[in-house]
């Protein structure tokens, strides 16, 4: 897989994502589920590495995977303890599970191309 292929399948996914989360955490805000400030405090965290992840910075990408974690927490947890919103639990790990693998995948084979990368000690 290229690394262009990568980057568009990633950058759809993490929109796709910022969408879904954002309309799930501001309904349950507006429903009075939760509170509209809590609600917006989820999304927080999810726009962080925005603009990275739309430029297509392989550090964005190689750091963002940290972020992700807390949402497939929260999608797992939503998908053991509720049959309300299971499909949408569902929705979201998965979406969540194909970012975990294209974004690493991203950041690598970029990284590689632009020459970036951990620099190896000399050995004396």
């Amino acid at each position: 897989m290229t690394s262009q292929t990568l980057f568009q399948l990633s950058r759809i996914g993490y929109l796709a994502l910022l969408l879904l989360l954002s309309g799930w955490f501001i309904q349950q805000g507006l429903n009075g589920t939760y509170s509209l400030g809590f609600s917006l405090v989820w999304i927080v965290p999810l726009l962080f590495p925005l603009k990275g992840v739309l430029t297509g910075n392989p550090y964005t990408y190689a750091w963002a995977s940290f972020i992700l974690c807390l949402y497939l927490l929260h999608g797992l947890t939503l998908a053991y303890i509720t049959t309300d919103a299971l499909v949408f639990a569902v929705i979201e790990s998965v979406l969540i599970g194909v970012l975990l693998v294209t974004f690493p995948f991203y950041a690598r084979k970029r990284g590689r191309e632009l020459g970036l990368g951990l620099k190896k000690k000399s050995e004396k």
